[in-house]
C-alpha cells in the first residue's frame, strides 16, 4: 500500500517538473564575462587607463571554446538565458532521480539469493 502511495507521489512530482519545463524561457549554455582592459595612458605617463567594459559569451562548440563579443544589452539577455539553462539542468537532474526511483518501485528485479554459509569442518 505504501509503495503505491510512493509511486503516486513520485508521478505527481514528475508531472510538476514537466510543467515547470514548459514555463522556461530561452536557454543557452555558456557564461558571460565582463572584461576591462588596463593600459598605460599615453596622455599621462605613469598612469593607466581603463577601457571597457567589454562583454563576451563563452561556450563549448564541438569540444572547443567559442567566444562571441556582446553589447551590454545583449549580455543581459544572454545572462538570463544562461540562468534559464541552469534551471533546466536542475529540473532534468530531479526528473532523472525521480524516474530512477519510479522504475525501482514499478519494475520487478532480480531475486536476491541468500548468502551461503560456510560449511563447518567435521572433526575426525
Amino acid at each position: 500500500m505504501s509503495a503505491q502511495r510512493d509511486v503516486s507521489q513520485l508521478e505527481q512530482k514528475l508531472q510538476a517538473l514537466k510543467q515547470s519545463v514548459l514555463g522556461l524561457r530561452p536557454a543557452i549554455q555558456g557564461s558571460i564575462l565582463k572584461r576591462t582592459i588596463r593600459r598605460p595612458d599615453p596622455a599621462r605617463p605613469g598612469k593607466t587607463k581603463a577601457y571597457g567594459p567589454y562583454y563576451q559569451w563563452t561556450r563549448k562548440v564541438a569540444g572547443r571554446t567559442a567566444i562571441q563579443n556582446l553589447t551590454a544589452a545583449q549580455a543581459r539577455v544572454y545572462a538570463r538565458a544562461i540562468r534559464e539553462n541552469r534551471k533546466l539542468d536542475r529540473i532534468v537532474a530531479d526528473m532523472r532521480t525521480i524516474s530512477l526511483r519510479l522504475l525501482e518501485l514499478t519494475t520487478p528485479g532480480v531475486v536476491r539469493r541468500h548468502r551461503r554459509t560456510k560449511a563447518k569442518k567435521a572433526l575426525s
